[in-house]
């Protein structure tokens, strides 16, 4: 991995891990993250794909800090975040659009205090005019009209709603925007304007993404480069196009068998790769490798050690003993 002037954000080694009772006084680690790394270049979109519950959001959200992170470090441009100081300084930089655009918004709000409440909280403007000159651009940038800012949240569709939940996001003139699943609650034809305004966006204004998403197809579309999680580990990294063509890691190339494809005649052709068992419980995970207890071709060693990430050549990382 490059240490260049040009990576935004850089994860290193980072866990998060919730304590869950067992009963009688007992406590058991859950590892919703167990030691993530990657880094994103300025104006990158790193995507993070891998089956519900394997962790994504919470790399999200404590990239973020809104889990504390249990170990790890995280450093943005440049900076490591460790105190409370940078923390604020960081929640200027650094923002999040949420999965559910009908939980993540007050109810009892408009939309101008909704987009204004982070222009209020970090007290970025002069005056009240200053302030509803800001709100009225914002809209403009996600496609919403300037009369809609007295309305609230249930008048709106969910595209709308999710739109209003970008502006919010782009309120402190962020570099970096974590988008959690941000179009998997809206229809098929929403989800392709909101990926375009993302895109549209991520120009115009010079931002850089980690999005988040099970949708491969979704993903491809938007990322430069994709992150595969399984179970609270990352198991392959490359460039969109790498993953795509030439996925190593054996769980990679069973989501990629089930994307559908259009054309019925390479349909046909393509061999679906069915995994066995169901996906273990976070609390109790497997020994060594992660996947092991579902990949066809797993040895004794896959038990004993996880494998590392490692480059296997053009910046392809995969975490596997076999490959």
């Amino acid at each position: 991995m490059n240490n260049n002037n040009d990576i935004l954000l850089e994860v290193k080694n980072l866990k998060k891990y919730f304590p869950i009772s067992t009963g009688a006084f007992q406590t058991k680690q859950l590892k919703a993250v167990d030691d993530v790394s990657f880094t994103i270049r300025r104006g990158e979109t790193l995507g993070l794909v891998g089956e519900s519950g394997c962790g994504k959001t919470t790399v999200g959200r404590t990239i973020l800090n809104l889990y504390t992170p249990t170990d790890g470090e995280i450093i943005f441009d440049g900076k490591q975040i460790k105190t409370k100081k940078d923390l604020q300084e960081y929640r200027t930089h650094a923002t999040m659009v949420f999965q559910d655009p009908y939980s993540s918004l007050d109810p009892r709000m408009t939309v101008a205090d909704i987009i204004g409440e982070p222009l209020d909280v970090h007290k970025l403007y002069k005056n009240k005019e200053e302030r509803a000159a800001r709100i009225r651009e914002l809209m403009g940038y996600v496609g919403l009209n300037s009369e809609h800012a007295s309305r609230y949240p249930h008048e709106f569709s969910g595209g709308q709603r999710q739109r209003i939940g970008i502006a919010r996001a782009l309120a402190v003139n962020p570099s970096f925007i974590v988008c959690d699943e941000p179009v998997s609650a809206l229809d098929v034809s929403i989800q392709a304007q909101v990926i375009n305004m993302f895109k549209d966006l991520q120009k115009q204004l010079g931002l850089t993404y980690l999005f988040i998403a099970h949708d491969l197809l979704v993903v491809k579309h938007i990322s430069d480069r994709i992150a595969v999680m399984y179970l609270g580990k990352l198991v392959e990294l490359a460039d969109a196009n790498e993953i795509y063509r030439n996925p190593m890691h054996p769980y990679s190339q069973s989501l990629l068998s089930a994307v559908p494809i259009p054309d019925p005649d390479t349909a046909r052709k393509n061999q679906r790769i069915v995994l066995e068992g169901d996906i273990p419980s976070p609390l109790n995970a497997p020994s060594g490798c992660p996947f092991r207890t579902r990949c066809p071709r797993a040895t004794e060693q896959c038990a004993q050690s996880m494998p590392p990430l490692t480059d296997r050549g053009d910046g392809h990382f995969v975490a596997c003993h076999l490959v």
